[in-house]
């Protein structure tokens, strides 16, 4: 095991015995609650997440079995060290949130995941690409366009081809420094049909991006910058994630979402395979499907539910702003899980040698 991972499990084992110390002030513990209760460790992406996941599956699940739930936040790419822990029995969590699309094929393909044995009707109303027999996708996130409505007012670009449109719609843009979703956006701004998408012509998609390459204006890395940059004005329209943008449209600046030729991705439970406390994460992990706890989480998170049913739940006004309510998911597309696990380090290499070029 490379020290860099040894690294990583030694850090992420200091944030879960500081985590665990604070647990029960964290869940306001009854007093007869004491030091040996039951435990389960779970890692999620921190922030609002963890905020919102507590209000709609933690504390809910301590109430209903008594079992504590410790969260820390997930690494960034938790598939090196999921695969440290299950090869070396040193399990410093119990389950985590893994992304359909980056996470769970190469787990799969290497045996990592602990079979929970998952059905779909378990779960009525849950998106069929939402559940495997390993893993139960809980919240859906979107990468969509974001605009000025102080720019462009009611007339903000409508799809890839207007992004890409520069003497159209003249302004500033940012697109993510990253191969995933930027391939498939430069793909449809050339024309291509979103059920079409792959097998990806990756040629097609360079030479659109060669088109639009001087006219980005930032190459954004990371949530919170892509945040700062709409909400601030720097830039007048971009591609980020729909909670990025609603954050903005919350601190109230003049931005719009466009939720047409988005793309959508699923996240969700898994298990390391082997982890000691397998049964009560697996009855966590059902625990999370269930539709009014998933709509409980949306009050925080602007994400979507993966069980449908949870709509009965969701006022109007909130379920519009949500990437799986139905006139929202409807122009958008799940990327290819499998094309992304088989090609993801081609594509990623040339894509990166492409921005430097």
């Amino acid at each position: 095991m490379s020290q860099k991972t040894n690294q990583a499990i030694n850090t992420t084992r200091r944030r879960i015995l500081q985590a665990s110390a604070g647990a029960g002030a964290a869940l306001m513990l009854p007093a007869g609650v004491h030091a040996q209760a039951k435990r389960l460790i779970v890692s999620d992406p921190g922030g609002p997440y963890t905020d919102a996941y507590r209000k709609a599956f933690y504390d809910p699940f301590f109430k209903e079995t008594g079992t504590v739930v410790v969260n820390v936040a997930r690494e960034s790419q938790p598939v090196s060290l999921f695969t440290a822990m299950v090869q070396t029995k040193n399990y410093i969590w119990d389950a985590t949130i893994l992304t359909l699309s980056s996470d769970i094929p190469i787990l799969e393909s290497r045996g990592l995941l602990e079979p929970i044995g998952l059905k779909a009707d378990e779960f009525p109303g849950i998106m069929p690409e939402a559940i495997r027999p390993d893993w139960l996708g809980v919240d859906v996130y979107a990468t969509t366009m974001a605009y000025r409505t102080d720019k462009f007012g009611a007339n903000g670009p409508k799809t890839w081809a207007d992004f890409w449109d520069v003497q159209k719609f003249p302004g500033r843009r940012s697109l993510r420094r990253n191969a995933l979703d930027t391939l498939e956006q430069a793909l449809m701004a050339d024309g291509v049909p979103a059920d079409k998408l792959y097998p990806m012509d990756l040629d097609r998609a360079f030479k659109s991006l060669d088109k639009i390459k001087a006219h980005i204006s930032v190459w954004w890395t990371s949530g919170a910058q892509s945040t700062q940059l709409i909400q601030s004005g720097e830039v007048d329209m971009i591609s980020t994630w729909n909670g990025r943008s609603q954050s903005a449209i919350d601190g109230g600046a003049p931005v719009a979402i466009n939720w047409n030729q988005g793309l959508y991705s699923i996240e969700g439970w898994g298990i390391p395979k082997g982890t000691p406390r397998a049964d009560i994460a697996k009855q966590f992990v059902r625990f999370c499907g269930d539709a009014k706890r998933q709509a409980m989480f949306t009050d925080l998170l602007a994400y979507g539910p993966t069980n449908l049913k949870a709509y009965d739940s969701i006022a109007p006004a909130r379920a519009a702003l949500l990437p799986t309510a139905a006139p929202n998911i409807a122009g958008m597309v799940l990327p290819s899980p499998q094309w992304w696990n088989d090609n993801r380090t081609k594509a990623t290499e040339r894509f990166n040698a492409w921005l430097l070029g």
